[in-house]
This record gives structure tokens, sequence and C-alpha cells, in this order.
């Protein structure tokens, strides 16, 4: 019932118009709903339930970088993007599942838990905070999606093997009391990342199919 597509490293803003082409086409039937997956140079994005007080790098650092902050139409508040970290956009049209947002999340981090898994990394939910984590306390997966007419998009960011230090640029999701992971740290093993967006499109296609 879905579709998998690779974009590659993409820009950002580029991407976002691609989301919403396809998201259109899959609400005609056009498309079938289809999980993007993707990476990003290095990007922050601020969500509708962020601020960007929660960005907390100058001006001068961002311009420094060329790192650009984005406010986009997703749930969730402020997230970082960046090369090795595999950003998934599941473009699905809710009416062919179960018009169940909450039903949805929850599908999408049991998908991310089945593939870390893969990697012997055991994650878990936190009550009241999307995503996926590591004992409670680091988060290796963030999530927010957009939902119109029940056609999804955004989706999920997981750290693989991703520079970490640049989340000091942020508050990630505005929680100031636990850690920002990946899967390579918490394997202490070196992570292919093609292996990893093979497993997750796998995870995808078995639960949505």
């Amino acid at each position: 019932m879905i579709e998998i597509e690779e974009w590659g490293l993409i820009d950002f803003n580029e991407a976002w118009e691609r989301q919403r082409i396809l998201a259109a086409d899959v609400l005609k039937g056009e498309k079938r709903s289809t999980l993007v997956l993707c990476e990003h140079p290095t990007v922050i994005t601020i969500g509708r339930n962020g601020t960007d007080a929660n960005v907390i790098a100058t001006t001068d650092t961002l311009t420094e970088k060329r790192v650009n902050v984005i406010p986009i139409n997703r749930g969730g508040d402020v997230t970082l993007h960046n090369p090795g970290q595999l950003v998934g956009y599941p473009i699905f049209k809710l009416t062919d599942f179960r018009e169940d947002l909450h039903w949805f999340l929850r599908e999408i981090e049991e998908c991310i838990i089945a593939t870390i898994g893969q990697f012997g990394v055991l994650g878990s939910r936190v009550d009241g905070s999307t995503g996926v984590w590591i004992e409670h306390q680091r988060k290796v997966c963030a999530i927010g999606i957009h939902c119109s007419r029940w056609v999804t998009s955004h989706g999920f960011a997981l750290n693989v093997n991703n520079d970490i230090r640049e989340f000091e640029m942020i508050i990630p999701c505005g929680i100031t009391d636990k850690e920002v992971t990946s899967i390579e740290i918490e394997s202490s093993d070196v992570i292919i990342f093609q292996k990893v967006k093979e497993i997750c499109a796998s995870e995808f296609l078995r639960r949505f199919s």
C-alpha cells in the first residue's frame, strides 16, 4: 500500500516543496502513500509549538556555519537536521489506514524502535513526549508531523551517525533536562547509514502494507 522514495542529500526547502507537491498528488489519488527517506545539510527548524528562544546559537555563529533557521508547519518545537541523520517523510493518506493521528505517531515510533533494535539499541517511549528514547533520557529520534485532510507530511529524524555536537546550537524540542544521542553512539560501533535506511524502509513496508 505504500511506496518508498529516496531523495538523497537534499536542501530542506527543496524537500519541503517536493513534499507539498507529493501530498497534493496523494490526496488526489494520483500517487500512493509514500515514505520519503533523505538527509539534509545542517538546518534548524521550528515547529508550530516552538519558539526561536530555543535556538541558542548566536546570529554570528549561525551565519558563520551557514545554518538557516526555518519556521515550519509541523507539530513540535525546535529540532536540527544534519548529514548522517535519517529523515523520513511519510506522505500518507490516513483514510487508507486509520484516521487517527495518535495511532499514526505510535506506529512511526514502533518502526523506529524496531529499526534501531537491529543494531542492538533498545528504544522506548516517554509518556507525553513523542519520539524514541534510550533509557528514557536520551533522544535518538524526533517526530513531528503535519496533517491536512488526513494526508500527513513532515515526519521523523533518526540520528544515525551524524554530528551530535551541532545540537548544542539549540534546546532540542525545548527539553532542557535530557540529551540527544545517535545509533552509533549507543551501539559503540560503526554504523552504515545505508543499512539503517534499508531496515527502516522494510519496517514501514511491513507495518503499513
